[in-house]
């Protein structure tokens, strides 16, 4: 098991998709699970201040999230929601909605429940200190906030979105905040993980160091 966590912005999923692929691992995005609950909150309305009200909304979602590490494919209720849990609205939710603690036991165990066969590579922000406290890889992605505001930004570009740096800069700051001091499963690197700053490193130079770690540590071929 190898779990990889960090803040949004430090390339976590393009990283460990592309670990995983290499590894010939299980690629489980955490993330999107969250952000289908999200989406389901958003089309059912409710406030997002309203914890019972997420919890209520969310209890009944069956989220399929495919672990091939080449194409993924996210459904909700057999949906696919691939693309529309990736905008700006459930971005902007989604802190809010993780940070409930009936929808993280649900997905917590969901997310234990994929990963039981064979090595599988898992993202998001409580991995290594929730999800699985044992894995034998613990890795802690990080970069500067204007770094990761700027990727997000250029990201938003290349994909024909409307996007000002400053407000992205303002919206990663803002949901670092969300994510560190809640009160379930705040984000916060391991204790045991390898922190790994990526503010000047390439996409390229990252995967090859965790594929490193990965061999070294827990003997892994790739």
């Amino acid at each position: 098991m190898i779990a990889i966590d960090g803040p949004a912005g430090t390339g976590k999923s393009s990283v460990s998709r592309r670990v995983a692929a290499a590894l010939g691992a299980n690629y489980i995005d955490t993330g999107a699970m969250y952000r289908v609950a999200t989406l389901r909150a958003l089309r059912a309305g409710v406030a997002l201040d309203d914890p019972e009200a997420i919890d209520k909304a969310t209890e009944g979602v069956r989220i399929s999230v495919t672990n091939d590490a080449e194409k993924q494919v996210v459904l909700m209720d057999d949906d696919d929601v691939s693309d529309e849990i990736r905008r700006d609205e459930v971005t902007r939710a989604v802190s809010a909605v993780s940070a409930v603690p009936a929808v993280r036991a649900r997905l917590v165990q969901a997310q234990r429940d994929q990963a039981q066969t064979g090595l599988s590579v898992l993202e998001g922000r409580d991995i290594g200190t929730v999800v699985f406290p044992d894995a034998e890889l613990k890795v802690y992605l990080t970069a500067t906030p204007e770094a990761r505001a700027q990727r997000r930004h250029e990201q938003n570009i290349a994909a024909g979105m409307d996007s000002d740096y400053q407000t992205v800069l303002a919206d990663v700051i803002r949901r670092d905040h969300l994510d560190s001091t809640r009160s379930t499963s705040p984000l916060r690197p391991a204790d045991d993980a390898v922190q790994v700053d990526t503010t000047d490193l390439g996409i390229e130079e990252v995967i090859a160091k965790l594929v490193e770690l990965a061999r070294n540590r827990i003997g892994v071929e790739a």
